[in-house]
């Protein structure tokens, strides 16, 4: 009687996990690439057709073939929807978080005030913050 262990050696464990997780990092790079692929702009939709048509029909070389063609591309296409998403967050915070102009505030306040929407009481609390954090 034989175990299950014996028929399967350490090493053939190890040679398993680097196959799967090379095969991993490889889906991650197909899809980095076909995302890059439809992320462009500089090229029109046949060139795009006829990439996806190589790294899908030969998908190592297609995939050397248009990291090694495109690499500076990728990366200043990733660096640029970085800083987009950059800027988009930064003026959601900016948008969020309101003016802190001290002046900006109490303008706004007094305006509030004139129109009857806070009372006198309220227009001076807005004023004391505002200045407090002046």
């Amino acid at each position: 009687m034989t175990l299950a262990a014996t028929s399967y050696p350490l090493l053939e464990v190890f040679w398993t996990m680097l196959i799967f997780f090379g095969f991993i990092v490889w889906i991650w790079i197909l899809f980095t690439i076909f995302a890059d692929i439809f992320r462009r702009r500089d090229i029109n939709g046949w060139i795009k057709f006829l990439w996806i048509i190589f790294v899908v029909f030969l998908p190592f070389l297609g995939v050397l073939v248009y990291l090694v063609a495109n690499h500076q591309g990728m990366t200043d296409r990733s660096i640029e929807g970085q800083k987009a998403a950059q800027s988009q967050f930064d003026e959601y915070v900016r948008q969020a978080a309101g003016t802190t102009d001290p002046a900006a505030q109490i303008s706004h306040a007094k305006e509030l005030l004139d129109s009857g929407t806070i009372t006198q009481q309220e227009f001076d609390e807005i004023k004391r913050k505002a200045l407090a954090s002046a």
